[in-house]
């Protein structure tokens, strides 16, 4: 009898940690790593970014340091609308400091909130306020919204790679 409950406990044991492993791997963030101009799909969105240069803002923006601006084309790669914004973007420096997307209506071109349609790319940009070195290396990280619950997470080289 005390057999029997040794093993029952030991093949619960092995089936626990089965599917906790499963479940681990179904839920594990997948990391795409991508080049500047290149596409990168994240989620329902296929995206391709790239260094737009530096300025220093405009009279009603002023930024603390400098800011980097990115040029963002997106496609909804799907049949359905699906809704991008600058808050899926984080510039990230050499020290892996995170920094997000500064609004400040610098270009009719500036990504807030847009609902993409199916199979129509469209053309953003975005800026980012950082103490901005030319022998440093940035990247740029894109997450998907939670309306489109993906678990890709690009991370793109935008200068010095």
């Amino acid at each position: 009898m005390a057999r029997i409950g040794i093993i029952i406990v030991i093949a619960i044991i092995i089936v626990s940690m089965g599917s906790a492993m499963y479940m681990y791997t179904q839920y594990q963030t997948n990391f795409i790593i991508g080049k500047m101009g290149e596409p990168v799909v994240v989620g329902p969105v296929e995206y391709a970014i790239s260094f737009d240069g530096t300025h220093k803002g405009n009279k009603e923006t002023i930024p603390e340091n400098t800011f980097v601006k990115i040029k963002i084309i997106a496609k909804n790669i799907t049949d359905e609308q699906t809704r991008i914004s600058g808050g899926q973007f984080y510039l990230v420096d050499e020290k892996q400091q995170k920094h997000q997307a500064v609004y400040g209506g610098f270009s009719a071109d500036d990504l807030r909130d847009y609902l993409l349609e199916p199979n129509k790319p469209v053309m953003f940009t975005t800026q980012f306020d950082v103490p901005y070195d030319e022998q440093k290396q940035y990247s740029i990280t894109i997450r998907p919204t939670k309306q489109q619950s993906s678990l890709d997470t690009a991370v793109i080289c935008i200068t010095n790679c």
